[in-house]
């Protein structure tokens, strides 16, 4: 059995690879693909064109994109990745600090998201039917049917502008202070926590009531247990599986939203940096924050398909 468990896991590793691989090769071409020059951008409009003939091969911009992108995937193996054509410095030195603060943004949320998610997905399944249940899932529904940008603006103009509690713009370097700390994190973690709640909610709630139709679930109900302890005792041990699924799935939207969230309340984090490289056209940087992205979906979904497999004896 452990035998069989390991050969599952190392598959699950090496289709996560093979997955990794792909989207390398996707977002290598996409960001070969983008419009304009890279070297015209860099010089200005007003640069001769044997400079920016010349800063085409000090960038190694001629050679042929296959090479290009070999060079490009072994020095990310070996820790390097590569030098900033708009900064001029090394990008793990550009995104050591941004990436620090995206995972800080992200830990918040995750921490105040998924026992709020949890809580009223298993209580909405445990009191289905239930006006308290219909009013979870309007809710719910409501929120998703929101795009992400328009609740951190309804945000910024209830809590910043007309009430004037909080800032309407995230500067980490001043948080000097718990209060302040609360300040500056209150509404990226709010506008993240609202998307990312309502897909976990609909989702752990369609799981545990999947599980509460099962004849071994309705028989401890006939012998006299309690609701809570049916559902907390003999449907949620069955239902880790999908719940671990909806919880990771939910928290990889973190990695699309904080674009969003980090660009509207310019919080100083690696999504923030991504997307003033593209307005650089910075292609190594933005190569290396795309793969950051794809490599943190990529480890949360392995994981969770994992723990489901692992948690599961028909899967096993």
């Amino acid at each position: 059995m452990r035998r069989q468990i390991s050969s599952l896991v190392m598959r699950r590793l090496l289709i996560a690879l093979i997955t990794l691989l792909i989207v390398s090769i996707a977002v290598f071409s996409a960001t070969a693909l983008l419009p304009g020059d890279t070297a015209t951008i860099l010089l200005g409009q007003s640069a001769t064109p044997e400079a920016v003939e010349g800063l085409r091969k000090a960038m190694h911009l001629n050679d042929p994109a296959i090479i290009r992108f070999l060079k490009w995937i072994a020095g990310i193996f070996q820790g390097d990745f590569g030098t900033s054509y708009a900064n001029n410095v090394p990008i793990a030195n550009l995104i050591h600090g941004r990436l620090a603060n995206t995972m800080k943004l992200a830990g918040l949320t995750a921490a105040i998201a998924v026992p709020f998610a949890l809580t009223l997905g298993i209580t909405a399944a445990m009191w289905r039917g239930t006006l308290y249940d219909r009013i979870v899932t309007v809710a719910t529904i409501g929120i998703i049917s929101v795009p992400e940008f328009m609740i951190a603006t309804l945000a910024v103009l209830l809590f910043a502008v007309y009430l004037k509690w909080l800032p309407a713009l995230s500067f980490t370097n001043e948080t000097k202070s718990f209060y302040d700390l609360m300040r500056t994190y209150a509404m990226p973690v709010m506008t993240l926590t609202f998307g990312v709640s309502a897909q976990m909610i609909r989702m752990t709630r369609a799981a545990v009531v999947e599980t509460l139709n099962t004849p071994y679930v309705e028989m401890a109900l006939l012998k006299g247990a309690s609701r809570p302890r049916m559902v907390l005792r003999h449907a949620l041990p069955n239902a880790l599986g999908p719940i671990v699924n909806a919880v990771a799935l939910s928290l990889s939207y973190l990695l699309g939203g904080v674009i969003i969230v980090e660009t509207i309340f310019n919080y100083p984090g690696i999504a923030k940096l991504m997307v003033d490289a593209v307005s650089t056209r910075d292609l190594p940087l933005i190569q290396t924050c795309a793969m950051i992205f794809c490599l943190g979906y990529l480890a949360l979904i392995t994981a969770a398909d994992i723990v489901a497999v692992l948690s599961n004896p028909r899967l096993r």
